[in-house]
């Protein structure tokens, strides 16, 4: 197993944000769910797995939150109350923090390697970014929930319209790499595809009130 990594939260007044690592004790007794906790989903698992923040609506106090298990088919969509939250990792402090480097030969090392060629370009763009997805999640735990088979998964936050030419460029820098690299753009009132937008056309912009096709992310009223 590889070793855990523990990130150090950013300001503990901020909201969560989709994408977000939430750490809390107690979590099987503090969720809130529609249906049933499948069986895969117990205290030991989330004494180690923390949540993550999901896109959606919610009555005040409450974040949406998705569970994940080892397996890729382990999902299950739950809600947290905000006072069980103890601590929150951030895509951002994964990318900052270097905190991939202690993987060794662990399993997901393509994506470990992926991330030192990547992360120097990462680092010299305007805006911050972040790991998200399976990559993320083995980041900060240290469970082995990655396959070498397994995408990485990234976050870009740019909340104003980019000159395409540098995301492009970026893009090509992807396609030489022997893995899928999937980026997610948040404007901060929802979040796309970067290899949507780059195909021109409308995209599908992901909102706490649901999925919107538009033409343009930035120029999109926010629901």
């Amino acid at each position: 197993m590889m070793a855990v990594v523990r990130p150090s939260v950013v300001v503990e007044r901020e909201a969560p944000r989709p994408h977000d690592l939430l750490w809390t004790t107690g979590a099987l007794d503090a969720l809130r769910s529609p249906s049933p906790l499948p069986g895969w989903v117990d205290a030991a698992w989330l004494s180690s797995a923390p949540l993550v923040v999901r896109r959606e609506q919610t009555s005040p106090g409450l974040v949406p939150v998705g569970l994940r298990g080892m397996q890729r088919h382990q999902r299950h969509a739950a809600y947290l109350p905000t006072s069980a939250i103890t601590r929150r990792t951030p895509p951002e402090i994964l990318a900052r923090t270097r905190a991939w480097e202690p993987w060794g030969d662990a399993a997901g090392h393509v994506c470990r390697r992926a991330l030192r060629t990547l992360a120097p370009l990462l680092d010299e763009l305007p805006w911050p970014w972040g790991i998200t997805g399976g990559a993320g999640f083995a980041i900060a735990t240290g469970l082995p929930v990655l396959r070498e088979t397994s995408d990485l998964d990234l976050l870009l936050r740019i909340p104003h319209a980019p000159d395409p030419a540098i995301l492009q460029r970026l893009s090509r820098r992807f396609d030489e790499l022997p893995l899928r690299v999937d980026v997610q753009i948040d404007i901060g009132h929802g979040g796309f595809a970067l290899a949507e937008w780059l195909r021109g056309g409308l995209v599908m912009l992901k909102t706490r009130h649901g999925p919107r096709l538009v033409a343009d992310p930035w120029s999109a009223a926010a629901p």
